[in-house]
């Protein structure tokens, strides 16, 4: 080995390790909501919105986008699912766990390229409260990625509010997000997009193989919620 190899190695060897906290600019990238017009679509949708995000709100009926968008404000626009897909660069999956496989089969083309951002929590009830369903796949977010292959799965904003992220009156959502994926640069900018909302903050939990347990822990969260009356979130302590 020269000496010249020998300095280039030990330089590789120092190089001080990436910033986990030095996030991407994404304030330039549009946001699609699919399933925009339910609770948690429209209260994410809002949010970002609200920081300065474009939105688009999808929805089976393009009438039915629109309508909430107005409701909304702040910019945002409604279009039917597919039109909101082809104009987004980041598109979050905020539909009905029952609809959840054919909306995504249906919509292969159009998320074709894209950063899909899976937040869907596959729940049932009973008379005992809420409790977990495991998907063929693994979970919502790996039946996503099987179902697109062609896109870029992650997934996030699993333990949010509906109620808080849709009340005007609350400037900040007090939480954290836990962001899984597969692609560094991927669940960087989900983290740096959950960073856009006031008093929120992306952590990253692993890769998608770990998103049931992120997803089944809803379930825990309704139960917190009925006995405490309250509408709980997380923060991961020491990061």
């Amino acid at each position: 080995m020269t000496s010249t190899d020998s300095a280039a190695t030990d330089s590789a060897q120092k190089a001080p390790a990436k910033d986990p906290w030095d996030l991407p600019d994404v304030s330039g990238l549009v946001v699609g909501v699919l399933g925009g017009t339910g609770p948690q679509g429209k209260g994410l949708a809002y949010r970002f919105a609200k920081a300065g995000q474009k939105v688009i709100i999808g929805s089976r009926a393009a009438e039915r986008a629109r309508a909430a968008a107005e409701e909304l404000g702040h910019g945002i626009e409604g279009a039917d699912n597919a039109e909101c897909a082809r104009r987004s660069d980041v598109v979050i999956v905020a539909v009905p766990w029952e609809g959840h496989g054919e909306t995504l089969a249906s919509l292969r083309g159009e998320l074709a390229g894209k950063l899909v951002v899976d937040c869907v929590n596959p729940l049932g009830f009973d008379k005992k409260g809420a409790y977990a369903l495991r998907p063929e796949e693994g979970s919502a977010a790996e039946q996503a990625a099987a179902l697109l292959p062609d896109s870029r799965v992650t997934a996030a904003f699993h333990h949010l509010s509906a109620v808080l992220l849709q009340d005007p009156e609350i400037e900040e959502i007090d939480t954290d997000v836990m962001v899984l994926g597969e692609a560094r640069a991927d669940v960087e900018t989900v983290q740096a997009l959950a960073g856009r909302i006031p008093g929120m903050r992306g952590v990253f939990a692993g890769r998608l193989r770990n998103a049931h347990q992120v997803e089944a822990l809803v379930a825990n969260l309704i139960s917190v919620n009925r006995r405490y009356k309250a509408h709980a979130g997380l923060r991961v302590t020491d990061v």
